[in-house]
């Protein structure tokens, strides 16, 4: 299911309504707001802004800043790296001189070991001759001496060339490892870069898909209201309702929603979880569509049309939970926008919820025979059957373009969440019931102000 722009008006309100977070609350009892003078202040952790449209704007400006940088010294790392490759390099061309001086020298060497060789053969065979004078033996031993110490200096020759080879190599090897060694981060530096400015556009683009430019207009409201618990395997009907409480018609107003599980106690959630497995199936219909209709990829949005000054418009939810879901609480949400015919947009002010617990899924098992006289505790009581909505809302609304005003339950209100519920608690509730794209882009938000 693509939840991205179901939830996209959403997540406007939702980092900047920490409320929702308390969702995940293990208790759904229906309790009043505390004080405002009793009321815990909000946390550091929840206190977002949305960013407006020059902030973005400027991130993506900065982020793309950053990454050309990256992208230069990546570059430049990568170009020192591969010119040490080249023949004519300083380093590399030292080590081929190295190498020919070390092949003269073992050639050297070579020659000098065989002209002593030779001298010391010749000195042998002239011990041989009978008639061999004495300056000539003395001649044949002096050679043998001159061949010797031409042989030891033809050596240390041979070896000073190798050592020169060895330096030479050790020169450019350590050049190519600490080109490497710049060559690595600089790449991870591009890549991180790259992700940066790829995640602002991103949010930029997200703020003008939402409608960024558009303001919040609190004289679109909207409101949710459903059964407080909800049987999984079975569906249950919520009541949706928008209301056009300006001095003028909007004349394109669109609905959002969806619902969720929220995670339990035991549950750990975090950004690598796949959060579309806590949504629950929606469907709706109203006056004007009577069929269900999912609220999915071809049908992201309810439609609601024009909505003249004053009137408001019913719609039916029905929301579906697995049969295997486990027993916990869930939330179905739900956000409003409109824009005119002139151009201009607005935003629905609240991001309206109503929470129910999910109920085990009824069994097939055989009930154990009552006693003659049974207790309450072994009664068993006969379902209520799901409440149903009338075509045109609740009984006492008109069909779009009336005028009643008749309040619906269910708006956003504060829970009496334990104190104990940890931060990650709460952000799992929240990264279910929002999607991880809210969570994401609040806690970069909230990054970015404190960088």
């Amino acid at each position: 299911m693509k939840i991205r722009r179901i939830l996209a008006t959403a997540v406007a309100a939702a980092v900047t309504t920490p409320v929702l977070l308390l969702s995940a609350a293990p208790a759904f009892a229906d309790t009043k707001p505390s004080p405002a003078s009793t009321q815990k202040p909000p946390s550091d952790e929840d206190d977002f802004e949305k960013p407006s449209l020059d902030e973005l704007r400027a991130a993506v400006a900065l982020a793309q800043k950053e990454y050309d940088e990256a992208v230069v010294a990546f570059d430049q790392a990568t170009k020192a790296r591969e010119a040490l490759d080249k023949p004519d390099h300083a380093l590399r061309k030292a080590v081929t001189e190295a190498k020919a001086a070390a092949e003269a020298a073992d050639a050297e060497k070579t020659a000098a070991d065989e002209a002593l060789a030779a001298a010391v053969q010749a000195e042998k065979d002239l011990l041989l001759l009978p008639g061999a004078t004495q300056q000539q033996k003395a001649d044949a031993a002096a050679a043998v001496v001159g061949a010797k110490e031409a042989a030891g200096l033809a050596a240390t020759a041979a070896g000073a060339a190798a050592t020169a080879v060895t330096g030479a190599e050790g020169d450019l090897n350590e050049a190519v490892a600490a080109a490497d060694r710049l060559v690595t981060p600089t790449r991870k530096v591009k890549e991180a870069a790259a992700e940066d400015l790829a995640a602002a556009k991103e949010e930029l683009a997200f703020f003008e898909e939402i409608g960024g430019d558009c303001d919040e207009d609190p004289g679109l409201e909207v409101a949710l209201s459903g059964p407080k618990t909800v049987t999984a395997g079975q569906s249950a009907i919520f009541s949706l309702r928008v209301t056009n409480t300006s001095d003028r018609t909007m004349d394109a107003v669109d609905v959002f929603t969806n619902a969720a599980r929220l995670p339990g106690a035991e549950e750990v959630l975090d950004e690598e979880t796949g959060f579309v497995d806590g949504l629950i199936p929606v469907e709706w219909s109203s006056a004007d569509n009577l069929e269900w209709t999912p609220v999915s990829e071809e049908f992201e949005s309810i439609e609601v049309g024009k909505l003249a000054k004053g009137a408001h418009y019913d719609v039916k939810l029905r929301l579906t939970v697995a049969a295997d879901a486990p027993v916990g609480n869930g939330v179905a949400f739900a956000y409003g926008e409109y824009e005119n015919n002139d151009g201009s947009c607005g935003l629905g002010e609240e991001f309206v919820d109503a929470r129910f617990g999910i109920l085990a899924a009824k069994t097939d098992k055989p009930k154990p025979e009552p006693t003659p006289e049974p207790t309450p505790s072994q009664t068993t009581a006969t379902p209520t059957p799901a409440p149903t909505v009338s075509t045109g809302g609740n009984g006492n609304t008109t069909q779009q373009g009336g005028s009643s005003r008749t309040p619906v339950a269910g708006t956003l209100a504060a829970t009496g969440a334990n104190e104990n519920l940890t931060r990650l608690g709460l952000a799992a509730g929240a990264a279910v019931a929002l999607g991880a794209g809210a969570m994401v882009v609040a806690r970069r938000r909230k990054a970015d102000a404190s960088a």
